[in-house]
């Protein structure tokens, strides 16, 4: 017993141990989120709801059917059936039924609304993939926002460990009496400076954690980690090609355009729908009936049974309604409809210049990003050199630890400018893919 509740609480300590070691890569997370995001289970719940529509559509076409029983007594001045005279008795009435009718014609209103549920469910299924776009770059943008954090305190730290180094070194200068106690002031007031940067870093990982935790919907904050994954700048010729093209591809791609046109398509088709209310409507109805009586007190009676297929009997035929006069409610439902057509032709073309603008903004915001990149480069190559001059020029006593210091401080800033513009530039190339029509599920960081 003893070995089974150490092993118990060797296996429980194991889980718990391996549950804070987890690390989430991106694709971990974007794959969770699209398993449990709220939004996208509320759009996959109302393309549930599109495919019960359309089950509503196709039992349209199918006959209606119903059974009917009924089981009364009667006390009074009643008509005995078997004399035919009115006496005081008490009776007993069964009846018992089945009735079938079938929509022979409403102006096809069947047919066009089983084709309206089946447009209905594919725009349904564009909104849930919209939906797992948008929250897929919404993962993936907060990710890339906690490498940024996670690298930028790397660069302070590691900024930090040549400061200790040199306070050190300076120290020892500063006691052989070679260099003044003000240079070691310096030192100490940079390392300082670095330590309350750390700090700030420190903290912006874990709002930036808690962020990303929060769109998962992971209540663990205090155990939630990502993986040190580090991406490389896409090979892509996304930018090589022109925005005009771009723009076409998204018109043809995008969800926004489909999701708009296919709501024009359900106007469209609800006009058609309204309209068959000016038809005539023709169905048919098929009837069967039996019944059953019995008097307490007098002679006998047929048998219950004998009586119902004594006294059964069917009745069908066809049944014509024509709308004469209904208060203009067809009419105007018709004429409802037809606004809303151009409100749906409206909204179409808002989707498509949305649309073109929102391409020209991230063909835009990507080039700049590359720019931005490439220069940033630049600026992190060179303050590296002004780096190493000044720190040469330190170590044999041509400038002061406050020049260094500056120095330094220069370099860990456009390091962490150089870390930003990469991620920035990650992101925004995978954007502007992704309107070039590329699925979300081949967008590889």
């Amino acid at each position: 017993m003893k070995k089974i509740l150490l092993l118990l609480i060797f296996l429980i300590t194991t889980i718990n141990i391996n549950a804070q070691e987890k690390k989430w890569t991106l694709q971990e997370c974007v794959e969770y989120a699209l398993n449990n995001n709220i939004s996208i289970q509320q759009s996959e719940l109302d393309l549930e709801a599109a495919k019960i529509d359309k089950s509503d559509a196709i039992g349209n076409y199918l006959p209606s059917v119903n059974g009917n029983a009924s089981l009364s007594w009667n006390t009074g001045l009643t008509q005995n059936v078997t004399t035919g005279v009115l006496e005081n008795q008490t009776t007993r009435n069964f009846s018992t039924g089945a009735s079938v009718g079938v929509s022979l014609f409403e102006g096809l209103r069947n047919l066009r609304m089983l084709q309206r549920s089946k447009m209905a469910r594919v725009a349904s299924e564009y909104s849930l993939n919209k939906m797992k776009e948008d929250i897929a770059l919404f993962v993936a943008n907060a990710y890339l926002e906690v490498l940024v954090n996670k690298e930028t305190l790397k660069v302070l730290n590691e900024q930090n460990q040549v400061t200790q180094q040199q306070l050190n070194r300076t120290q020892d200068l500063v006691d052989a009496g070679v260099v003044p106690n003000g240079d070691l002031l310096q030192i100490k007031a940079t390392n300082a400076k670095e330590r309350q940067q750390i700090i700030a870093g420190e903290n912006m990982v874990k709002i930036s954690l808690i962020n990303l935790a929060q769109i998962l919907l992971i209540q663990d904050y205090e155990n939630f980690q990502i993986s040190d994954q580090e991406f490389d700048i896409p090979v892509t010729d996304i930018l090589n090609k022109s925005v005009y093209d771009i723009i076409d591809s998204a018109k043809e791609e995008k969800y926004e355009v489909k999701i708009a046109e296919k709501n024009m398509e359900l106007a469209k088709k609800d006009v058609q729908i309204a309209k068959s209310n000016y038809y005539p409507r023709l169905s048919g109805f098929f009837n069967y009936n039996a019944r059953a009586s019995n008097a307490d007190g007098f002679g006998p009676t047929i048998p219950f049974v004998e009586q119902l297929y004594t006294y059964d009997g069917i009745s069908y035929g066809l049944s014509l309604n024509i709308s004469v006069l209904n208060g203009f409610s067809a009419r105007n439902s018709v004429k409802r409809s037809k606004i809303n057509v151009m409100r749906s032709e409206n909204n179409l073309e808002q989707a498509k210049l949305d649309l073109e603008s929102n391409v020209y903004q991230a063909y835009v915001d990507a080039s700049g990003a590359k720019e931005a990149y490439e220069a940033a480069q630049v600026a992190y190559e060179s303050q590296q050199l002004a780096y190493d001059y000044s720190s040469e020029r330190y170590d044999v006593g041509l400038s002061n630890s406050f020049e260094l210091s500056e120095s330094k401080f220069r370099l860990a800033d456009v390091e962490s400018q150089l870390i930003r513009a990469k991620y920035d530039y990650i992101f925004k190339i995978k954007v502007l893919e992704l309107y070039f029509g590329i699925p979300i599920s081949e967008l590889k960081l």
